[in-house]
C-alpha cells in the first residue's frame, strides 16, 4: 500500500539543476522543492524591481506574478545550464519577465480571483535606501541582498536545530560568536553567564561554528549546479556583502 506522506522535499539531496530537469516532467515534488527555494529568495528580487524604478505596487505584482508563473509553468524548459547558480539563472529569468512578459500581461485588479503568495512585502521595504531608483548598481545590489537572505535562512536554520536539541538558551549566548575574531570572543564572561567553565563554552563555539559552516555550505550548494563552485560562491557572496 503507498504510503501517504508527502515526498521529501528534493532540495534536501539534489541541487537546482537536478530539480529542473524533473520539473520538465511536471514531478509535483520537484516543483515544491523549486518553489521553496523561490520563496526563500524572493525579497531580493523585489527590492530589485523597486531599484530598476518600479514603484512599490508594481514590484509587488512583478514578482508575485513571476513566483507563480516560475512555479506553475513550464518556463524552466528554458534553465541555461551554464549560468550554474541559480540566483544568475533566476535573475536572468525575472529580467525576461519585467522586460517582455510583464508588459504584456492583462493586469488584473488587485486582490480578485488571481492566486497569490503569502509575503510579507513591508519587510522588503525595511531597509531600501531612500534613493530606491538605482538601476546602475541593481545587479550589484541583487547579489548583496541574495548573500543578506542566504546568511539569514542558514541561521534560522541553526536556531531551528538549536531548539530541536534543546540548546536554544546558550544559542542566543553564542550567537555573535559566529561571526566575531576568535582572538575577541569574551568566553570568560559568556561562561560566567551561563554557570559553566571557560573549557566548555570554547568547546560549544567551535562546534556551533562548525554546525553553521556546513549549514552555510549545505544551502550555497543547493543553489548551484556543480558542488565544485561552492568555494568561489561563497567568497563571491561574502565578497558582495563586503563591498
Amino acid at each position: 500500500m503507498p504510503s501517504s506522506n508527502p515526498p521529501p522535499t528534493l532540495f534536501a539531496t539534489t541541487r537546482w539543476t537536478l530539480v529542473v530537469d524533473a520539473a520538465r516532467g511536471a514531478e509535483t515534488a520537484a516543483v515544491d522543492a523549486l518553489g521553496e527555494l523561490v520563496r526563500t529568495y524572493w525579497q531580493p528580487l523585489y527590492r530589485y524591481a523597486r531599484r530598476k524604478g518600479r514603484s512599490r505596487e508594481d514590484a509587488e505584482d512583478l514578482v508575485q506574478g513571476f513566483m507563480l508563473h516560475l512555479i506553475e509553468a513550464r518556463s524552466l524548459e528554458r534553465a541555461d545550464r551554464e549560468k550554474g547558480r541559480f540566483r544568475a539563472f533566476l535573475l536572468a529569468c525575472f529580467n525576461h519577465w519585467m522586460t517582455n512578459q510583464w508588459r504584456h500581461a492583462t493586469r488584473q485588479k488587485r486582490g480578485g480571483d488571481q492566486a497569490t503568495l503569502s509575503i510579507d512585502w513591508q519587510s522588503a521595504e525595511t531597509g531600501l535606501r531612500l534613493d530606491i531608483a538605482d538601476p546602475h548598481n541593481a545587479d550589484h545590489h541583487f547579489d548583496r541582498e541574495w548573500a543578506l537572505a542566504l546568511l539569514a535562512k542558514v541561521l534560522d536554520d541553526l536556531e531551528a536545530a538549536s531548539r530541536a536539541d534543546g540548546s536554544i538558551e546558550p544559542f542566543e549566548q553564542l550567537k555573535p560568536c559566529l561571526t566575531a575574531d576568535s582572538q575577541k570572543i569574551p568566553y570568560a564572561r559568556i561562561a560566567k553567564e551561563l554557570g559553566v567553565t571557560e573549557g566548555a563554552i570554547r568547546v560549544a563555539v567551535h562546534r556551533l561554528r562548525k554546525r553553521y559552516r556546513k549549514l552555510l555550505t549545505s544551502e550555497i550548494t543547493r543553489t548551484l549546479a556543480s558542488s565544485d563552485s561552492v568555494d568561489d560562491e561563497m567568497k563571491a557572496l561574502f565578497a558582495a556583502l563586503s563591498s
